[in-house]
């Protein structure tokens, strides 16, 4: 046979027909993942079938797994940071065919509603992010498991060896991309990247200070570079960090533990009076009131990145009055920008080898989310 009839045979094989398959299930809040065998149902109209061949951990889903502890959201399969191989579609699809690559998305883009007809935004009316923050899922699931119904976490549920997701929320990418290195693009690498090139439009020049040195930070720390700062700023408690942030083009690096006054205080010393740019890339809303405080008045800009949705945050007013701008970014405004992310990457202008510290198998999905607890990447 031909690659081309194998393939051809391989999809017939499953096309219109329950997957048994393996997936890491979160049964409930703060209990480890157990792997199960489920049932991932055919692709209905203008839904796609992916088979997973990649997928990071992102510190998302250790807040709906750890930290919100909302009830509401599970049994649930985690994962939103995954690419894959389209195995099958559903009536009405014509934009990808089995075969294709493809990275599946957490943030829709149907393209029809006023967000997706906004170029200021990357907001979309039908997907699962438009009224279902508390449950961090649709409440339509492909997914069963011991006879329960079990939620696609953030639309996607990339810990399962195949899922089943919204056209319109699928970027295809270059047929030549490893999938194993993109996979990254699905959310951390893209939300920090963004953040500062899209959200924040981080001027060639500035001065910037990026809170929270994980893969969005870092990635905030690169998009930072990519757009011609003169000055990148690392912020962190952890200060092994710090090496593998000038990597991305960090210049100098601060451990708020290292100084007795606000850091706010010491970045306004080091930078005659604030930095142009910050972007807090924890979710920690102390942090992001510590962020906008640490930029100049008059004309400096604050994003927040690093997702919550558990407590207030608060500032003064005048804070904002005398000039600064505060705002918020969802996967670094990226609208349709993925598959360019990818190009990028695969023509060596963006970095994503450096974000890896290890490979695991599914398997072992319990220890790469205890890796990242202990920020032992």
């Amino acid at each position: 046979l031909t690659e081309a009839e194998y393939n051809f045979l391989k999809v017939m094989a499953t096309a219109g027909k329950v997957i048994k398959c393996r997936a890491a299930v979160a049964w409930e809040p703060s209990k480890p993942l157990v792997m199960e065998e489920i049932e991932v149902a055919p692709p209905e109209a203008h839904e796609i079938r992916i088979k997973v061949v990649a997928t990071g951990v992102c510190h998302t889903d250790l807040y709906h797994l750890f930290e919100s502890k909302k009830k509401e959201g599970f049994p649930a399969v985690l994962g939103h940071e995954g690419a894959g191989i389209v195995e099958s579609v559903g009536p009405g699809v014509t934009k990808f065919k089995p075969g294709d690559k493809v990275i599946p998305l957490f943030i829709s883009q149907c393209g029809e509603c006023r967000f997706c007809r906004n170029p200021r935004s990357n907001l979309c009316e039908k997907g699962w992010s438009n009224e279902r923050y508390d449950v961090m899922s649709d409440a339509i699931s492909r997914f069963t498991c011991k006879g329960k119904t079990i939620l696609q976490f953030m639309g996607t549920s990339t810990f399962s060896e195949y899922t089943v997701v919204h056209e319109f929320a699928v970027a295809k990418i270059h047929d030549l991309a490893p999938l194993n290195k993109v996979c990254l693009l699905g959310c951390g690498i893209s939300t920090g990247y963004g953040a500062a090139v899209n959200t924040a439009k981080v001027e060639p020049g500035s001065t910037c200070a990026v809170f929270g040195l994980g893969a969005v930070g870092l990635a905030a720390v690169m998009g930072c570079k990519a757009a011609g700062a003169s000055r990148i700023i690392a912020v962190d408690i952890n200060k092994d960090k710090f090496e593998k942030a000038k990597v991305f083009g960090a210049t100098d690096f601060v451990n708020p533990k290292e100084h007795s006054m606000p850091i706010s205080q010491v970045l306004a010393e080091m930078t005659n009076g604030g930095v142009d740019f910050s972007l807090e890339c924890v979710g920690n809303v102390e942090v992001m009131r510590s962020a906008l405080e640490s930029c100049i008045k008059g004309w400096g800009v604050s994003v927040l990145v690093g997702w919550t949705d558990m407590h207030d945050f608060s500032a003064r007013p005048i804070q904002l009055i005398t000039g600064r701008t505060w705002k918020g970014s969802l996967f670094g405004g990226n609208k349709d920008g993925v598959p360019k992310l990818v190009n990028e990457y695969m023509a060596k202008k963006l970095k994503l080898d450096e974000f890896i510290t290890h490979t695991m198998s599914l398997d072992q999905v319990n220890d790469a989310i205890e890796l990242m607890k202990h920020g032992k990447w």
